[in-house]
């Protein structure tokens, strides 16, 4: 019976993987044989490794909401499954691995990040508390800035825990700024742990937050280090845990490089997978492949199992799965040891910071303007003459009435600054066909659709296999935090025509003319101004976008608090005003409407 099998208390997601077993590949016939005479020799016999990994976790530490107490997945209830393998296998036989952005994305982690920065970092208490081994740097950690990074690589290494990103080194003498790879005694094998991040950072992120620090490339850096430090370390099990996401395996995209890595890389068992927040586990060739997803919804679950005879190893298999994570098995005794930090992280959450005159619906951003996506581009507009901005909440609602702090971080999750660059009408013309693009397309007949004669759809979205009720499931095709629309513009999209045509631009939102040939200042996050999402460099042809920066400015959520502090709310007369945000929306616009609505219940439910 496989572990899973006996792991009843919980439900565990099928998935397309398979069992591998196999005899020695010649490609890894150097690597073992080194490991056959190492140091460390393992005694006679099968050894079987379990490896755990979470992934992209983004603050999900607490399983209770701090607003109404609702049970949510978390790390706390991670462990149950964690720990329930751990006594199935013997935990000595247990490796856990994180692989990146531990740091950001919830209302704990801003807590501990920036306002209790005297007390242990809950991140490293926790972490410790759990039993991780390593734990990989992701870009939104780096985004985080050099005093939070910097404390809890500190902190994580005073607890023997490695905080490891060998791509990451420093410009000034090209050492490794964090930890490269780490060493363990697992199932009396010899494993070698190397950890990197998403090379792609300084695309994305203020060069502040990463002064110092220079990101490669994983290839063919990987690969060298793997044989560089095989050699030295001679370990019998070789794992590769990088925060970048999955990709298409053909080298083209540089912040998705798993699939590049397991589809290339000699002498490896192991490689670990982030950053696209898709749950995936493969094993072929060799080699298991693990991405647990994001959120503590999913724990990765790998076995590796080596065979030894002579002090030589005769064969290795391999076995990949996904455990569910069950948001409300919570063992109440680890509930209560850290329930003085959770009720320091609902206090500042709860606090109330304004007034709120309308419901922020973040839905309805996919469809046309609202009220959500129109107070970010007040703030962009208070600094720029146009405002591009995406919807960073999926679905939810900031309902009108009092809000708390807590409202902040679902108007606003992520700590994105606001920059100012030039862009030409021309350039910001190309830049919203590329935005729609990934987010919209074609219909050629959009009344048909909308009586219901055919299944197209506006927007783009693809089925994604069945839910657990046995219904299609439908996601976008594309990541919608890159759908982008404009403000401080009249404009049109018209979904009947190609891309290159689709929007018309009529106006200034002041009334005065729109010209293509003039330079305009536009307001967009430091992840979209730092090249994040790829739009201005393959949707406008910018290669040196620094050249294009004015002004960098605070975080969006601190300039929505600023903004409350400063007007004590936020209105719907002001923040819907066309002669300050303007106005688009698509066309044919009846039958557009109807369409998307439709889209959107698949993709969100109703």
């Amino acid at each position: 019976m496989s572990l899973s099998a006996k792991l009843t208390n919980f439900v565990f997601i099928p998935t397309a993987y398979t069992m591998n077993h196999h005899r020695l590949f010649p490609a890894l016939a150097i690597v073992l044989a080194l490991a056959s005479c190492n140091r460390f020799r393992p005694e006679d016999g099968v050894h079987t490794l379990h490896v755990l990994t979470t992934n992209d976790v983004h603050g999900s530490w607490f399983d209770s909401s701090y607003t109404d107490g609702t049970s949510r997945t978390s790390l706390l209830a991670a462990k149950t499954v964690t720990d329930s393998v751990k006594a199935l296998a013997g935990a000595s036989d247990v490796l856990m691995l994180d692989a990146g952005d531990c740091l950001q994305g919830d209302n704990a982690a801003y807590y501990f990040n920036y306002v209790d920065t005297l007390s242990p970092h809950l991140f490293t208490k926790l972490v410790s508390r759990l039993g991780y081994d390593a734990v990989v740097v992701g870009n939104h950690d780096v985004e985080t800035g050099h005093p939070v990074y910097d404390r809890v690589n500190r902190e994580l290494e005073d607890c023997g825990i490695p905080f490891l990103a060998g791509n990451a080194v420093r410009t000034d003498n090209g050492k490794p700024y964090f930890r490269k790879y780490a060493t363990f005694i697992k199932a009396g094998v010899k494993v070698l742990v190397l950890g990197y991040t998403n090379p792609n950072i300084k695309a994305w992120l203020d060069e502040k937050l990463w002064e110092g620090i220079d990101f490669k490339s994983l290839i063919p850096l990987v690969q060298e280090d793997v044989d560089r430090i095989v050699a030295k370390e001679q370990p019998q099990v070789v794992i590769v845990a990088a925060h970048s996401g999955t990709g298409q395996g053909d080298g083209s995209v540089l912040e998705n490089q798993t699939l590049d890595l397991f589809r290339s890389l000699k002498g490896v068992d192991m490689v670990i997978g982030a950053h696209d927040h898709r749950p995936l586990v493969m094993s072929e060739n060799g080699m298991v492949l693990l991405n647990s997803g994001s959120n503590a919804r999913m724990v990765a679950h790998g076995t590796i199992s080596v065979e030894t005879k002579g002090g030589k190893i005769v064969s290795k298999e391999y076995g990949a799965e996904l455990l569910e994570v069950r948001k409300d098995r919570v063992d109440p005794a680890l509930r209560e040891e850290f329930r003085e930090d959770y009720e320091a992280v609902k206090a500042f959450t709860l606090k109330p910071v304004g007034k709120l005159g309308v419901d922020l619906v973040t839905r309805d951003a996919f469809k046309g303007m609202c009220p959500y996506l129109n107070l970010i581009h007040t703030i962009g507009l208070q600094m720029a003459e146009v405002s591009i901005a995406a919807p960073l909440t999926f679905n939810k609602t900031v309902n009108k009435g009092t809000l708390i702090y807590n409202d902040l971080f679902t108007i606003y999750p992520f700590e994105n600054q606001l920059f100012v660059i030039k862009l030409s009408g021309d350039e910001l013309r190309r830049y919203l066909e590329y935005s729609y693009d990934g987010w919209i397309q074609t219909v050629p007949d959009p009344v048909a659709t909308a009586k219901g004669l055919n299944d197209s759809h506006v927007l783009k979205i693809a089925p994604q296999g069945e839910s657990r009720n046995g219904l299609q499931r439908w996601s976008f095709v594309n990541q919608s935090f890159n759908f982008d629309a404009a403000a401080g513009l009249y404009y049109t999209v018209d979904v009947t025509k190609p891309y290159g045509e689709r929007v018309q631009i009529t106006a200034m939102a002041n009334g005065s003319e729109f010209d293509a040939d003039r330079e305009y200042t536009v307001a967009m996050t430091s992840y979209r101004a730092s090249g994040g999402g790829d739009i201005l460099r393959a949707g406008v042809g910018i290669e040196d976008v620094n050249s294009r920066i004015i002004s960098k400015n605070a975080e969006y959520r601190n300039l929505i608090y600023d903004y409350l502090v400063e007007h004590s709310g936020i209105y719907p007369e002001v923040i819907n005003d066309s002669k300050v945000i303007g106005g688009w929306h698509f066309v044919p616009e009846a039958e557009v409407a109807t369409i998307i609505d439709r889209d959107l219940a698949l993709v969100l439910g109703r």
